[in-house]
């Protein structure tokens, strides 16, 4: 792996260790030329993905310029960053698992979008803003109708914790 410090070539890992949802596995590196340091992530990739744009044209699928739409959508938002690299895992495998490597653009919007719904409603407006080119205000309006017009999701009934009586004999 180069170095992104001095672009050496023989860089070494110290560490490695699955992420938390384990659909990766994250390396922490170091250049023994520049003592520089820095982290690598290895993902499986089932096929070689290639995105169709509007106008035709053809180019591979990146996915960090999927996560980076998404950290736009969702700037200055509470939503962890674990959420969002689920969030993205799901798009991709749904890519891989549901094309035969070719995706339209609007499908990979419709997707990110699906997922962004059940993240977070405004970075959901946010790229539904970008992607579906609102032009108005009553655009936003548009969108924020049908938000509203869902359903709540129902929340599962909370449960009581069980009770313990201090100094009770044990039977």
């Amino acid at each position: 792996m180069r170095c992104p410090y001095c672009g050496g070539l023989d860089t070494q890992v110290k560490d490695s260790r699955p992420t938390d949802d384990s659909s990766s596995i994250r390396r922490r590196r170091i250049c023994p030329d520049c003592g520089g340091r820095f982290t690598t992530f290895e993902r499986v990739q089932l096929r070689e993905l290639m995105v169709v744009k509007k106008n035709g044209r053809r180019t591979p699928f990146d996915r960090d310029k999927l996560m980076r739409s998404v950290q736009v959508a969702l700037r200055k938002r509470s939503v962890e960053p674990e959420r969002t690299e689920r969030m993205i895992n799901g798009v991709v495998r749904q890519l891989e698992s549901q094309t035969d490597g070719d995706i339209p653009t609007d499908r990979i919007g419709e997707l990110v979008m699906e997922g962004l719904k059940a993240l977070d409603d405004v970075a959901y407006v946010r790229f539904a803003s970008v992607y579906r080119n609102f032009r108005e205000a009553r655009d936003f309006n548009a969108i924020v109708g049908e938000l509203e017009a869902e359903p709540e999701p129902e929340a599962a009934p909370a449960r009581e914790a069980p009770r313990h009586r201090r100094n009770a004999p044990a039977t």
